[in-house]
């Protein structure tokens, strides 16, 4: 039996009202009514909304530099910087990434962490990585939320890897429901393939 991992990481979610988070995604409450919004270091209301959905990425980033000590920008400034990287490319109202090897030079440059674009993260590399103290972001579905129902696809959404067991992986995921699948949600080894894409970005302390 190997022994349980639990690295106690900070959450973020991917929109600023985390206890909100069931309303912005079925729909019922538009991101711009976020009222903290304010918080985000977005310009505007409609900046904020149209890159809360996509900040999945810069969520599980700011988890991992609020877990190591590193002051925590405000999002939509790190996804400024991110476009700036080139590990988001903008066209028009579409969105290409987060592309994972930019986003890693630029985690790299910035504040010296450790960062690897690993388009091959097995499960093992995954215990591995968390067994030295480090977290992986994973590619997976966004329905993991709920573990149900399995999905046609794969990836598209990232979540944070921050413990394991014998059973189950340990995950922030930034746009879990509250109180069930935002914080520690296990995911059981047996059902993670139903989503992983099996693709993602390993970070360790400097």
């Amino acid at each position: 039996m190997r022994p349980v991992i639990k690295h106690p990481v900070p959450y973020h979610s991917q929109w600023i009202s985390a206890a909100l988070v069931p309303e912005f995604i079925t729909g019922t409450r538009a991101a711009e009514d976020d009222p903290l919004w304010p918080k985000s270091g977005a310009d505007t209301p409609e900046e904020y909304a149209f890159w809360a959905p996509r900040m999945c990425g810069v969520a599980c980033l700011r988890m991992a530099l609020d877990f190591w000590g590193h002051p925590v920008p405000p999002p939509v400034p790190l996804v400024r910087d991110l476009v700036e990287a080139g590990a988001y490319v903008r066209e028009g109202d579409r969105v290409r990434g987060l592309i994972y090897q930019p986003f890693a030079d630029h985690v790299v440059a910035r504040w010296g962490l450790g960062a690897h674009s690993e388009a091959e993260l097995s499960t093992a590399r995954i215990r591995d990585v968390l067994t030295g103290g480090g977290l992986a972001m994973l590619s997976v579905h966004k329905t993991i939320r709920t573990l149900d129902p399995a999905p046609s696809s794969k990836g598209g959404h990232l979540v944070l890897a921050v413990g394991c067991d014998d059973e189950a992986l340990l995950i922030h995921n930034p746009s879990g429901l509250p109180s069930t699948s935002q914080q520690f949600a296990p995911v059981p080894w047996a059902a993670l393939g139903r989503f992983y894409a099996g693709r993602g970005v390993t970070l360790e302390a400097s």
